[in-house]
């Protein structure tokens, strides 16, 4: 396992975020803050909803098409970003070994503990892969990542929407820096579609996601010593037109203050005053094409459900 952060990398990271998101106007926090160990039993949860569609949208894509990705990559090294538990990636994996040019497998996640769960169980199952798993944020430490033969780099789940559009071009840049010409990534990404089906999967029936959301307000209680009230916030779930894309925010359900201990802060909120906490671009083909080509990435393949709900690119360096 390399391990390029620890807690105490994620404890100042955290203090600088919050204290950067929750003075400025408006507030804002990054959504990599809802996954601890709850929040990420709830994103579990959130997957199985009937109204969340991306998950198993993407695997029944990734079912049908990973033979193609081993046969047109000829891969002998993949590399996972983010990978938390890996399981849509055993897709991959399966489809690789079964080609036979796969031989090593390079899972990278900011947990620690989910990822050395995840290296543990695919040792068990894939005694002949090589598997190294690197704890660290797929942003910052990508110059990090294992060199490797003829690699794919999987960025699934639609995660590159949870990226401001400028974020999203250094990201792409930096990932192509490290690729040599001729690797891959392969991506999935979330595609526009009617706002009807859009917003229910950020705002499910059950509250699910309400929960999720507000687990960002647990999370700061427990690691700076916080004492927000996290049913005095309403989930709210927006569609974005013209950015095209969600955004989830906390809603103060009436004025009230929060004290941050470690951080010697308190926040003030008005009634009504929203707190930013994740966006979620959707993406159409031709403009996800453009991204990856100033990136230095061709689209090489397309591939997407009947629907055309979810598409999984698979561009090269």
């Amino acid at each position: 396992m390399i391990k390029l952060i620890d807690d105490r990398d994620l404890a100042r990271s955290l203090r600088t975020d919050v204290r950067a998101g929750l003075t400025a106007a408006p507030k804002q926090l990054p959504p990599k803050y809802f996954y601890d160990a709850r929040g990420s039993e709830l994103f579990e949860e959130i997957t199985r909803l009937p109204e969340y569609y991306p998950t198993r949208t993407e695997r029944a894509i990734l079912t049908r098409r990973a033979p193609d990705i081993a046969r047109i990559t000829e891969a002998k090294t993949l590399v996972e970003l983010g990978s938390g538990s890996s399981e849509k990636t055993r897709l991959l994996l399966d489809a690789m070994l079964g080609h036979g040019t796969l031989g090593s497998f390079v899972p990278l996640d900011v947990s620690e503990a989910a990822l050395a769960g995840a290296v543990t169980a695919l040792n068990h199952t894939y005694p002949g892969l090589t598997v190294s798993g690197v704890v660290g944020d797929f942003v910052e430490h990508l110059s990090y990542l294992p060199e490797g033969d003829n690699r794919v780099v999987a960025f699934l789940g639609g995660t590159l929407g949870n990226l401001e559009p400028a974020e999203r071009a250094g990201f792409l840049a930096g990932l192509r820096a490290v690729l040599q010409d001729g690797e891959w990534l392969l991506l999935g990404a979330d595609l526009v579609k009617d706002p009807a089906v859009l917003v229910p999967a950020y705002d499910d029936a059950a509250g699910v996601t309400a929960d999720f959301n507000r687990n960002v307000l647990r999370v700061i209680n427990r690691e700076l010593g916080g004492d927000f009230d996290p049913d005095a916030f309403e989930h709210v779930a927006l569609w974005d037109p013209d950015r095209e894309w969600i955004e989830m925010r906390l809603r103060s359900r009436a004025a009230q203050s929060a004290r941050i201990r470690d951080l010697d802060l308190t926040v003030g909120f008005a009634a009504g005053e929203e707190l930013r906490t994740e966006v979620s671009a959707k993406f159409r083909q031709e403009g996800l094409a453009a991204e990856l080509a100033a990136a230095g990435l061709t689209l090489r393949h397309w591939w997407t459900d009947p629907r055309n709900w979810f598409g999984v690119a698979l561009a090269q360096a």
